[in-house]
């Protein structure tokens, strides 16, 4: 029998005793205690945090199933839940997305070097390895990438882009909000038939989108309708990792320009004018250097 703190160790008061509520259930199978605790404070979600958000202690994750599949990672969706509470009470129970990126045992994990110039790893062996293609190296990119998303998400939080919450990131798995209706995720751009007056409404808020990344001086680096859902009327973007810095990437601008013709593409063949190159221009007028 385990017995584990309900109280989120961040809510008590520095040096105050912590009242316990003893949780007696066990994970079953397909489960396992919450993760959060094992997590350190930059490994968490920036504050401050949503109110939906399970941070107890005594909560068990639970598989509910695989999302989407990758080459790169696939994406799960766990219900965190503290066993017996008031599920409609916020953070006793929420949805998340799982996202896990494969293991070193495969070997189709790939993701174009032209993403990771101007980025570096701390440790020169981590570097070797990473460039040889070692197993080692493959492990330390899996790592590398999970984390590189965790922090785009939160930077992009932090400034108020359209991104699911990063709740945390541990190994090779980002936990993210889950965007969709009970256990279904939200449909991709690429599946949208809207009339004239949505699509412009859409076309809208990816084009903010791009902008506010551009005034940080940012690009998605793979935009396309493939990575952006729309739920209930809102665009958000996903699949972050490879973010690009506009100024310390020297691919950044054929990036970003890339992003430009995949939007402009998608939207002109739904029939709204859309022109990738004065999109282009106007997101280099607004890049902050």
């Amino acid at each position: 029998m385990n017995f584990l703190s309900s109280l989120d160790d961040s809510a008590a008061p520095s040096g105050a005793p912590t009242s316990l509520a003893f949780q007696a259930a066990e994970p079953g199978e397909g489960q396992r205690w919450s993760t959060w605790p094992a997590t350190i404070p930059s490994e968490r979600g920036p504050e401050p945090r949503p109110d939906w958000l399970v941070t107890s202690a005594a909560a068990i994750d639970t598989e509910l199933g695989v999302v989407k599949t990758g080459k790169e990672a696939n994406l799960h969706l766990i219900e965190r839940a503290i066993p017996d509470a008031p599920t409609d009470v916020p953070g006793n129970r929420v949805l998340l997305a799982a996202k896990r990126y494969r293991t070193s045992e495969h070997s189709d994990f790939h993701r174009s070097t032209i993403y990771t110039e101007g980025r570096g790893l701390r440790r020169t062996r981590d570097v070797r390895a990473v460039a040889k293609g070692t197993s080692f190296g493959r492990a330390v990119a899996r790592v590398q990438w999970a984390y590189a998303e965790f922090d785009a998400l939160t930077r992009l939080t932090e400034l108020g882009a359209s991104v699911p919450y990063p709740v945390q990131v541990h190994e090779t798995e980002v936990l993210m909000e889950f965007i969709g209706d009970g256990r279904v995720a939200a449909p991709r751009l690429a599946q949208q038939r809207a009339d004239a007056a949505t699509l412009r409404d859409l076309f809208q808020q990816v084009a903010d989108f791009m902008r506010l990344l551009a005034r940080a001086g940012l690009a998605h680096g793979d935009l396309s309708p493939y990575n952006l859902l729309v739920h209930q009327g809102r665009v958000v973007a996903i699949d972050l990792p490879q973010v690009v810095d506009l100024v310390s990437n020297p691919q950044g601008f054929d990036l970003l320009h890339r992003d430009c013709v995949n939007v402009c593409d998608w939207f002109t063949r739904q029939r709204l004018e859309c022109d990738a190159e004065e999109l282009f221009g106007e997101l280099v007028g607004e890049v902050g250097f």
